[in-house]
């Protein structure tokens, strides 16, 4: 996952320590020797990520992160602080400014980038819906949102699944002085439950139950559509290490070490509850406001309205954060005699099945959109070429290889699509309806060579055997 990572602090050492670990790992990393150089990078260069250094001269870590949590342009942004600091209050001063964790010297290489990967991964699921909410705002149907602190992090729903009572009475006290509603499980079963009957604000899980795989849970709360937004924060011993980076690479969002100190409990879990309340609110405020706007009443996609505004954003993010997207035009082909032949009701039906796939083999931050009769775009945000690629030909062997069952037709229907793709650098100048004529142009190159195949800008047709190695191995 390509993400720009800002390292802080005063010693050079330090700076270049970190920046060869990130490298390594192909991230792009800025660099900055104070307090006032940081804030003036966050707010130049977009950072996906701020690993910060508290103890500087002049304006500490502190002062950094609350400036940048109290910033609604950059409140977003996570804020991991690095220190050598041992006491839990400076752990829970920095948390309670903002930060979204802390890191100890000498740093753990296993630590550092699983919770790198997490948060990065929770920014990018964000930024989408910040996009998508400022493209609201421009046309005028919904008010700018507050940011993430302002949220209140009171009378949440948590469950706590935890088989020692002693440590579930510790955890429940802790939270009672935010008046939280909360829920208690001593084994798995129970706690999948009580999940599948309730909704909850947040999942507290033990990785160190005498009969439960705790990362088992995780991974079946992260992998449960009912579960799978719902934030998780670990309990677990220093030895437990390996299994807390485990958990947070399958979706978990945070964890904290026994002897759990109740200030430490306290100020991560409002981090959690706030920043779920934050996102809760984008999306219910865009969602509802925006429904009737632009969106397709057939298919429940985004219309040529939204996408017009919203290529906009998304070039300008591509421009400002040095990344690319893949811009990706569909065309169900042969359409017509689809409607000639079965009527329009069928027609429609393969309308609402084709967006179903289509939505069912993308990221929840992709973007899909249907411009009108047969046509649909896709668009991949922060996306290499070669995984561009591999999610073209998936979107045509899902629309291909399984034939559309519509209840208003007997037989299920074959029904395939050609696909014409571009990827997009940062590029300056660049607006959407260039970009979509480029794939448009693929997409005629498509059709002309014979259909239900993809060609992409520069690469020409993409050879389907390749890719279905490739898909067999993922699923492997």
């Amino acid at each position: 996952m390509s993400a720009r990572v800002l390292v802080v602090d005063d010693i050079l050492p330090n700076v270049k320590l970190l920046e060869a670990k990130l490298t390594s790992e192909y991230y792009d990393v800025l660099t900055a020797s104070s307090g006032k150089e940081a804030l003036e990078k966050v707010a130049s260069q977009s950072p996906d990520l701020v690993l910060l250094d508290v103890m500087m001269p002049g304006m500490d870590g502190f002062e950094v992160c609350a400036r940048i949590k109290q910033n609604p342009k950059l409140a977003h942004i996570p804020v991991v602080m690095v220190t050598a600091l041992t006491d839990a209050d400076d752990k829970v001063r920095g948390l309670e400014a903002g930060a979204d964790d802390f890191l100890s010297k000498p740093i753990n290489d296993t630590a550092l980038m699983a919770r790198v990967r997490s948060l990065v991964r929770l920014k990018m699921a964000l930024d989408e819906w910040r996009i998508r909410e400022n493209t609201a705002s421009q046309l005028g149907v919904v008010d700018s949102a507050a940011h993430v602190m302002q949220e209140s992090a009171e009378k949440a729903r948590i469950l706590i699944i935890e088989d020692k009572e002693f440590e579930r009475r510790k955890i429940e006290e802790t939270l009672a002085h935010d008046h939280d509603r909360l829920v208690s499980a001593e084994t798995g079963s129970e706690a999948i439950a009580m999940a599948g009957r309730e909704d909850f604000d947040l999942l507290i899980v033990s990785l160190n139950m005498t009969r439960e795989d705790g990362l088992r849970l995780v991974s079946y709360f992260k992998s449960s559509e009912r579960t799978r937004s719902v934030p998780i924060l670990m309990i677990g011993a220093n030895p437990d290490m390996g299994r807390i980076a485990h958990g947070l690479e399958i979706g978990a969002h945070d964890y904290i070490l026994r002897p759990v100190d109740r200030n430490e409990l306290l100020a991560r879990v409002r981090t959690q509850i706030r920043r779920k309340r934050f996102q809760e609110r984008l999306r219910s405020t865009y969602e509802t406001s925006l429904s009737m706007a632009l969106t397709d009443p057939l298919t429940g996609l985004y219309n040529r309205r939204y996408l017009n505004v919203h290529m906009e954003k998304l070039l300008q993010k591509n421009q400002d954060q040095k990344k690319s997207l893949a811009v990706l035009m569909l065309d169900i082909d042969y359409f017509k005699k689809v409607n000639d032949t079965y009527g329009h009701a069928v027609g429609d039906e393969v309308l609402k099945i084709f967006a179903h796939r289509l939505q069912d083999k993308l990221r929840s931050f992709d973007l899909v959109v249907r411009l009108g009769g047969e046509e649909f775009v896709v668009i991949l945000p922060d996306v290499s070429e070669e995984r561009a690629h591999q999610v073209a030909e998936r979107l045509r062997a899902a629309i291909s290889d399984e034939p559309f069952a519509c209840p208003s037709h007997a037989k299920p229907l074959n029904v395939t699509t050609s696909i014409g793709a571009a990827l997009i650098g940062p590029e300056a100048g660049l607006d959407s309806a260039r970009v979509l004529e480029r794939a448009d142009k693929c997409l005629y190159e498509a059709k002309q060579g014979g259909r239900n195949c993809v060609m992409f800008e520069g690469i020409g047709r993409l050879d389907p055997a390749k890719f279905k190695e490739i898909e067999r191995k993922l699923v492997e």
